[in-house]
Parts: C-alpha cells; structure tokens; sequence
C-alpha cells in the first residue's frame, strides 16, 4: 500500500519539475536566442517480489515479477534549434545562423552566447549590454590582422593614415577625326579657335605622403594622323616637379583606334617634391585595347581616373558582413578592415551550461570549444542588423502544460485513493 504512495508523491514531484521548465520557456518567450527547455521522464526503481525461471522439461518458464517504485527525471535538454531572425537595423546587432557561439570574456574567463545585442562601451569596446562582458575576435592594424583573439575595439575617432599616390590611369578617347594642331603648343595656340577640337586636357588631384591635395593635369594635341602628343602642366605642382621626359610624350594609334604605341617613356611616371613630404612618383597607366586610352572619331573625353591616395581620415561608422568582418568607413572616403569576430563550435551543445545572462559555459559533458571564423572552418553564418528571437513554441508549451497539470492531478488521485485505502484498513478495528 505505501509504494503506490511514493509513486503518486514521485509523479507530483517530477511532473512540477516539468512545470517549473515549461513556465520558464513561457517566461522567455521574448528573451533574445533564448533556447527552451525539455524534460524527459525515466522509470524508477523496480523490486523484485519472485526472480525469472527457466523452462524445466516440458513446462513453460516463469517470469519475473516486479513492482515499480515510481518515476524519476531521466533528463532536462536544452533545444539549439534555431529561433527566427527579427530585422533591428542596428549595426551593433548580430544574428547567428546554424550552430555556433559568440564568444565573450569576463577577464581570462571565457563564456558563449547566442544572444547578439551587443553595444560600445566608453571605450569603444564590442560588449553585451546584460553584463559587460567583451566580445571576443581578431583585430587588424592598417587593415592586416594580427595574430591572436582579443578584445574587439573600435573606438570613435579612430583615425587611418594620409597615403601618397603613386599611380592613376588615363582612359577615354581622342577624337580621331581631329585636324592637326595648328602653331606653337603655348597659351596662344591653344587660344586660336581653330585648335579647339585637336585640344583637350584632364586633370585629377593626387596626394602626397602628408595627405596635401596637387592638381595633376595632362595636356593632349593632335600632332599627325593617328598621333596625339601629351605633357603634364606643371604650373600647380609644387617645386620639384619632373615630368616623364624631357620632350612632350607621343601616342600613336593603329587604324582600328587602338593604342600601339607610348614613346618615349612607357609607362610614363610623374614626380614631383612637396614640401615637408616624401617625393612624389604617380605612374600613368595607359591601359589597354578598348579599355585604355583610343583614338575614335567623336569627341574628346580623355580623361584621368582611379588614382589610389588619399588624405588622414577619421572613423565614421562600421559595417559587419556576413562572415563576422568588421569593415569601417573612414571621412576620406577609403573603407579598411577592423576586425573579424570569432565563433566556437561544440561537438555537444546541450552539454553547456547555463550561466545566466544568455550565457553559457563548457561543462565536462560539452566537448572542447572549437575557434574559428564564419565560413573558414565554421559554417554558420553572421546577420548584422538583426536578432535571433527565442525558439520557444507557445502552442506546444501550452499543449505540454496541459499534459503536465493532467499528469500531476493523476498523480494526487493516486494518492488520495491510497490514503483513502489506508483510512480503512485503519477502521477495521474500532
């Protein structure tokens, strides 16, 4: 009679545990990559009243007989099972897809999360807002990473250096139907009327080591058929200034319209001194075939482009992509790589543990953490801008809370109808 009592306060007990787990799934419904919770139940113990016998001869054997002793907690699992995506279009915000962690340190200790909303601290530094932990990844310096994972910082202000140029590209066309220059190649001939078509000039700014802006300009003239001559004008460079040679440069042009030939220095290089910055030395790149510089009847649109230096800039914002690169913008206009966040991989997730805070940390059960970066050994993916939301399923939670309360009201029944048995064996004498 008193087993079935133990039973009946075995099923009470355990099927509140599995209460007390599906009311906390309930109550993170809304909480960031929350992960729910599960309990499975298992047998209890089980007494042997008569042991199991053989077959003797020609009879049957015997089997055993046993009572069990109730039920037990066999097991609470979290479920990894990835929650839906919820778009913030904050850029601090990150979302993983497929199974991986971020990892955040706590002084030396490390910790993981799937919980993205991190935040800049007062020191630029990428934390999780619930705690302050730093997010952990690999930072660059002039956009070269360094070795080794550390803290992820990037601070406000931060500033790239000014880069010289040293090349640029002449593309475009000169007009083939041109006539010949007429006169001297100086102010008045390029003032006469009758050389506004066989004329043309460009110009693009370049920089020195400093960041100082020089206006580079190029000066084109017809000089025969399928022959133009150019020479750089250095009345706004600084002193110094050395053009490609010594006489103005010729370009010659089959009769496709396709440059053959640069003389007499290919490729011409231009170079010049500012003060106080390291000499300057910008080669022109002509280009080739139809991308490079032609000669076909129209107009001229020679033109300089894509030169490659630029001034000191300051830190504007940051981007991530989808493999944890962190890129930012800078006021010059250039865009540099900051740094990448690290994930971790575990051979058995659900053997973490839970720490608070969204956070988990390894357990002997979880496997050693495995480092690496979103699709370089790892194949989950980054979503900036957006939040994994919780994976909890209120239709099923409510449907198992349903169960549970059944499950517990049985239970007392079982032990209310023992007691009630009791009652009377306890009345048989008066």
């Amino acid at each position: 009679m008193m087993r079935s009592l133990f039973s009946g306060v075995s099923g009470l007990r355990n099927h509140q545990v599995r209460m007390d787990v599906i009311g906390n799934n309930i109550s993170n419904v809304n909480t960031v990559a929350f992960k729910a919770g599960r309990v499975t139940f298992k047998e209890g113990f089980a007494q042997l009243l008569q042991g199991a016998s053989r077959p003797p001869g020609d009879l049957g054997g015997i089997n055993p007989i046993q009572i069990g002793l109730g039920m037990q907690i066999g097991s609470v699992d979290m479920m990894f099972n990835q929650g839906n995506l919820e778009s913030t279009g904050l850029s601090t915000d990150l979302a993983i897809q497929g199974d991986s962690f971020f990892v955040v340190k706590k002084g030396t200790q490390n910790y993981y999360t799937r919980s993205g909303n991190f935040q800049l601290d007062a020191d630029g530094q990428l934390v999780s807002p619930t705690n302050g932990f730093v997010v952990q990844g690999r930072m660059a310096v002039n956009g070269v990473f360094v070795d080794g994972v550390q803290n992820i910082t990037l601070p406000v202000g931060q500033k790239t250096a000014a880069k010289a140029s040293d090349s640029t590209a002449l593309g475009g066309n000169l007009n083939a139907a041109a006539p010949i220059f007429v006169g001297a190649f100086d102010a008045a001939g390029r003032a006469d009327p009758l050389n506004k078509d066989s004329y043309s000039e460009s110009s693009i700014t370049v920089y020195d080591s400093l960041g100082n802006q020089h206006d580079l300009k190029l000066q084109f003239w017809k000089t025969a058929a399928d022959t133009w001559s150019w020479q750089v004008d250095g009345t706004n460079l600084p002193a110094g200034f050395t053009p490609p040679n010594a006489t103005p440069q010729t370009l010659t042009f089959d009769t496709a319209g396709i440059l053959v030939t640069a003389a007499p220095t290919s490729p011409p290089v231009i170079g010049f001194t500012p003060s106080g910055a390291s000499p300057v030395a910008v080669t022109l790149d002509l280009g080739t075939g139809i991308n490079g510089i032609t000669s076909f009847s129209g107009t001229n649109t020679a033109v300089l482009k894509d030169q490659n230096g630029y001034e000191a800039g300051q830190l504007q914002n940051f981007s991530i992509d989808r493999t944890g690169l962190i890129t930012g913008s800078f006021t010059n206009g250039t865009n540099v790589v900051l740094g990448q966040i690290v994930l971790a991989d575990f051979n058995n997730p659900g053997g973490l543990l839970r720490v608070g805070d969204n956070m988990y940390s390894v357990s002997g059960n979880s496997g050693g953490v495995v480092l690496g970066f979103a699709l370089e050994g790892i194949q989950s993916t980054l979503t900036a801008g957006a939040l994994e939301m919780s994976n909890v399923d209120l239709a099923q939670e409510f449907t198992n809370m349903i169960v549970t309360q059944r499950g517990f009201q049985a239970n007392s029944r079982v032990i209310t109808s023992s007691d009630e048995m009791l009652q009377e064996l306890v009345n048989l004498k008066r």
